[in-house]
């Protein structure tokens, strides 16, 4: 089920011999003028909503960035890697409109990640609903987590990071910090939560011993749950989740401390989950999609991961549980990347995490050909 660290290093051989290149590929801005921003999902009548850090959600409406923010958008503590960040629509979207959006929630003293729930009405945030808030707070403004997905059943995933400071309750089941968390899409505990039955441990938790879970994706074919996290110095991970499993944080990683100092002599222990892949140096893996499309119809079910410090798009081929290739896509964009997102139409959307941050969408360059001929 694992692959061992030596395989990783082969498939990195594979990247020089990939048919691809830069000149595959057509890139457009569709928006620029963002601020850090962090996530965008797809809406109805050819609109796109995007969260900033800042604390600002933004529509751009059918191609146009509306200058005006959404009024009246959840406050949040907006410091160090805190703010607004991720956004899922509800499975029933079309029916309910319900949209779910994480932040930072608090103050410099008190703080955490918490998601509500609303609907965009007028170019409003209305309706609001507290839908999750993590326990306990902490004094730090970074390592929030706050990915989201909705598993097949409607229940909600929600990454909690560790605090960087706090990072030994990550394997404390009386702690959400450095877990995965299982909800409803309205906040209660689903009755088949792993440690529903463990009066030591918090209901909502679902797998836990994770750093900074920047990247969740749930296959909608088969319910598998894949996510990547920051490691420190090294040691970023791509994981296949499981209920219940102990992924070793900080008790197993393949990082070192900033310092340089060793966290521990383990890179694996018995019980707990070795990573699918180990990116050592940190690539520091942001967003994370499965690509479902008729544009790159070869990349069917593979997920794409975008990364910060590497400010590359990478391709995860999988063969079931397994991995086949993780290979660099020669964008030679050279930009943060914060987020990654499948279109309707089938394009691939990255969002630029830079003061002035873009979305662009990326096509084939013989699709974008088309599109120019038949405009």
């Amino acid at each position: 089920m694992f692959m061992p660290l030596m395989r990783f290093l082969w498939i990195g051989c594979l990247l020089a011999a990939s048919p691809l290149s830069a000149n595959f590929f057509h890139l457009e801005t569709v928006a620029e003028g963002l601020e850090h921003p962090w996530a965008l999902v797809f809406l109805e009548n050819d609109r796109i909503l995007i969260s900033e850090r800042a604390g600002r959600l933004r529509l751009i409406e059918h191609g146009e960035l509306i200058e005006a923010e959404v009024a009246d958008a959840p406050a949040s503590f907006v410091r160090a890697q805190g703010g607004l960040q991720d956004l899922v629509l509800h499975p029933r979207h079309a029916d309910n409109g319900w949209i779910y959006l994480s932040l930072a929630h608090g103050d410099a003293r008190a703080n955490t990640t918490r998601v509500v729930r609303g609907r965009i009405r007028d170019r409003r945030w209305v309706d609001e609903e507290v839908i999750f808030t993590a326990t306990p707070t902490r004094n730090t403004a970074v390592h929030y987590g706050a990915r989201m997905a909705f598993l097949p059943d409607e229940t909600l995933l929600i990454s909690v990071g560790d605090g960087f400071n706090f990072r030994e309750q990550a394997q404390q089941l009386d702690s959400h910090l450095g877990s995965i968390v299982r909800v409803t899409d309205q906040g209660q505990v689903p009755a088949d939560n792993p440690f529903l039955a463990n009066p030591d441990a918090l209901a909502e938790i679902f797998s836990y011993g994770h750093r900074n879970v920047q990247g969740i994706v749930v296959d909608a074919a088969n319910g598998r749950i894949w996510s990547h996290e920051h490691g420190p110095r090294g040691g970023d991970e791509l994981n296949l989740i499981r209920a219940g499993a102990n992924y070793g944080w900080p008790v197993v990683t393949h990082g070192v401390d900033y310092s340089g100092a060793r966290i521990t002599p383990y890179t694996s222990q018995p019980g707990m989950v070795d990573p699918l892949i180990d990116w050592t140096p940190s690539i520091a893996p942001a967003g994370l999609a499965q690509y479902q499309g008729e544009l790159f119809p070869e990349w069917s079910g593979d997920l794409l991961v975008a990364s910060l410090a590497e400010r590359t798009l990478r391709r995860i081929q999988l063969d079931g549980e397994r991995i086949i290739e993780d290979q660099i896509v020669p964008l030679e964009l050279d930009r943060r990347l914060r987020d990654v997102r499948i279109g309707p139409d089938g394009a691939i959307y990255l969002l630029t995490d830079e003061p002035q941050g873009q979305l662009i969408r990326m096509t084939p360059a013989e699709t974008a050909a088309r599109e120019d001929v038949a405009w």
